[in-house]
């Protein structure tokens, strides 16, 4: 049982906590948008990072009203506080999710980085077996998280160690899209993709050490905005940024709606 079914909140904690759902959602929506209206300026050899940000924002903004409908049918207003009514909140739809996102998001990296033939099937093999298991070892692990017994310890680091698998893979990626980078700007881009994956993913244990770190109402609030925090950077900043990239690459290449696409840009922007 989730560690948010255990307390009793303040009106401000509660919309708090449904308020980031809410907004969360809603930057998933607009990144869907983003991504399909700017899918024709990229080349077709990376246009498929455009549309695979699309079925990770759709998958993310149904997670996220699944996780709002719970929140709200799961406690009711008692004249003072909001307490638990019966019906139990699970943080179980996040790793749903996640199996359907990771995935998909490291095959985006992929795509764009231009790995192809063998490297990238056995980059996208590492990158499914280290995802999947770094995600279902910790679901387990979640399970004990109100006790924090050993099972809880036990699957988080079994966790981590898939954890740092992917990230070695990915940080292989990188190098090899900053290697073969048509110019110096674009290596640029895929560094800063590197930290941003480095920061936002390593933010998601904090999330799940919070029962451990804190066990309150406030710890609550604080692990949701930590794993929406972390969402938003991992799949929406992610995906636009990977879609900027495409566009530069296809750019560079020689494809014209890209070019014009650059062109346009520079223009608004001076």
């Amino acid at each position: 049982m989730s560690f948010e079914n255990e307390f009793a909140y303040t009106a401000t904690q509660f919309e708090v906590v449904l308020g980031v759902f809410t907004l969360t959602a809603a930057v998933f929506a607009a990144v869907l948008v983003y991504s399909l209206a700017t899918s024709g300026s990229i080349a077709p050899r990376y246009r498929l990072t455009s549309y695979l940000t699309g079925v990770v924002m759709v998958s993310a903004f149904f997670e996220l009203g699944l996780l709002a409908l719970r929140w709200n049918n799961a406690f009711a207003w008692n004249g003072s506080e909001y307490v638990q009514e019966g019906n139990l909140f699970s943080n179980g739809f996040r790793y749903m999710n996640w199996s359907i996102d990771v995935p998909v998001l490291l095959t985006q990296l992929l795509i764009v980085a231009g790995i192809t033939g063998l490297a990238f099937r056995r980059r996208w093999a590492a990158f499914v077996i280290a995802g999947l298991a770094m995600i279902w070892t910790g679901y387990i692990g979640q399970f004990d998280e109100i006790d924090g017994g050993v099972s809880f310890w036990l699957w988080g680091a079994i966790s981590t160690v898939f954890y740092l698998w992917l990230l070695y893979v990915a940080w292989q990626t990188i190098r090899d899209a900053r290697a073969n980078a048509p110019n110096p700007g674009i290596a640029r881009l895929f560094q800063t993709v590197w930290i941003l994956f480095l920061v936002s993913w390593t933010i998601y244990p904090l999330a799940y050490l919070m029962p451990q770190i804190s066990f309150t109402a406030e710890g609550v609030v604080a692990r949701n905005l930590i794993y929406s925090f972390a969402d938003i950077a991992s799949k929406a900043v992610y995906g636009i940024l990977l879609a900027v990239i495409a566009q530069k690459v296809s750019a560079a290449v020689g494809y014209k709606p890209a070019i014009e696409a650059e062109e346009a840009f520079a223009e608004q922007a001076s």
